[in-house]
């Protein structure tokens, strides 16, 4: 009864339309009515949840990320990209993924990068000749790289839950991000030259280099970040605002993107973004205690270890789960609630921590571009002006070949642990 309780009020205010985390704070607020539990374990275990010194990265990398995109970064990247592979058929879909890659070692988040990069590439590919539905439903799958190429904030978020080393978390998701991004870049270009889409003039190398020299700053900051985690010289909250800092002498005096005066309004943007993370991070930490308390991770282990504890049809159970549930919770509240109790089948059938962690976090990523949630669809479709329904036409062709990198992610270890294991001996 009492869990009916809980998640049939979480699925109504879902269905309502309201954020992730009053859905979570309302439905565990219930709960506890009914169960007739003081209330006051509520700021008791968002204080729990929140109190983690690896969760400060938060902050620092969403400023530093605004910080960059405040100092003209978005433009610089763009640019880099239509150099690259502007003339190819294509070109300035193939553009919109090259940035999203580079974007990625800003952000860390998949939102923030469909928002910035969506903003700039969708109009521009509509007016090139480029079909609505297709132009956002690429921007809004090339943004899911983002939190797989490091810096990450579900990787810090993972690793604040369970313990994990994340610089080894940060250095594993490197190459699956970049097959990700390689694999839409190929569908990119299979589907340009069977729709005849068009493919822009060569720019020349002149024009390479210059474009370059303006990304390159992008591209130094994430290598600042693994290089200070990896080399031990600052820990992943330090790296965050160190980033920061570079963000803001390249924002500011390199790029001259913004001035002083705009700095209160970034700080502010950074503060409201950061605060309804961390926000969501506490109510997810009372909602999780409360499936614990009723045992339901459990639960779920022991169904899944009681049908097999076959390796590879555990990968695939986590895959089909997570699947599911990454269609219509966000991904925060996702890993809270479920990353410790999957870890633990994991960890039992013989998976290695850090690879489950990898494509259980790419798994989520995928579903910020499935029906019926998909966040990302909602925020290109919001940018190109289209219904929902038009960009979800565009969004399949996308989600076979991210599907595609995800079972080779799941089913070959190496693919995420050969960088972690160069670097840490």
């Amino acid at each position: 009864m009492l869990i009916a309780a809980l998640f049939g009020s979480f699925a109504f205010c879902l269905l309502l339309g309201m954020p992730i985390a009053i859905c979570l704070g309302l439905s565990s607020g219930i709960y506890l009515v009914l169960a007739d539990i003081d209330l006051t374990v509520v700021p008791q275990f968002m204080y729990a949840g929140m109190d983690s010194f690896v969760l400060l990265c938060i902050p620092g990398f969403i400023l530093a990320g605004n910080l960059m995109n405040g100092g003209g970064i978005t433009d610089q990247i763009v640019r880099f990209g239509k150099a690259l592979v502007g003339h190819v058929p294509g070109g300035l879909g193939l553009a919109n993924v090259t940035g999203s890659m580079i974007f990625a070692g800003i952000s860390g988040t998949a939102v923030a990068e469909t928002a910035s990069i969506g903003a700039v590439m969708i109009p521009a590919m509509r007016k090139s000749g480029y079909d609505g539905p297709f132009s956002a439903a690429l921007t809004a799958a090339a943004s899911t790289v983002g939190p797989i190429i490091p810096p990450s904030v579900p990787m810090i978020i993972a690793g604040t839950l369970t313990g994990l080393s994340v610089g080894k978390m940060f250095l594993a998701g490197a190459v699956p991000g970049l097959m990700l991004g390689v694999g839409m870049m190929i569908t990119v270009y299979i589907l340009a030259v069977r729709r005849k889409y068009p493919k822009g003039e060569w720019m020349g190398w002149r024009e390479i280099a210059r474009s370059s020299r303006a990304a390159i700053w992008a591209l130094m900051m994430t290598v600042i970040i693994l290089y200070g985690i990896v080399g031990g010289y600052f820990t992943p909250t330090e790296a965050s605002i160190v980033a920061a800092f570079y963000a803001f002498i390249v924002g500011a005096f390199v790029y001259k993107g913004f001035r002083l005066r705009d700095l209160p309004k970034i700080l502010l943007e950074s503060a409201i973004g950061s605060g309804g993370l961390i926000l969501l991070v506490g109510l997810a930490n009372v909602f999780g205690w409360i499936l614990t308390s009723e045992q339901i991770p459990q639960t779920i282990a022991s169904a899944m270890l009681s049908l097999t504890e076959n390796k590879f049809l555990i990968i695939l159970m986590i895959n089909v789960l997570l699947l599911i549930v990454g269609t219509f919770m966000e991904t925060i509240a996702a890993l809270i609630i479920l990353f410790p109790p999957l870890l633990a089948v994991a960890l039992q059938v013989g998976i290695d921590p850090i690879h489950f962690a990898i494509f259980s976090i790419l798994n989520l990523m995928i579903g910020l571009t499935t029906p019926p949630v998909g966040v990302c669809l909602f925020v290109a479709a919001n940018i190109a002006k289209l219904p929902l329904s038009d960009v979800l036409r565009g969004i399949w062709p996308f989600l076979i070949c991210n599907g595609i990198v995800l079972l080779i992610v799941s089913y070959v270890p190496m693919v995420s642990l050969w960088l972690p294991g160069l670097f840490y001996k």
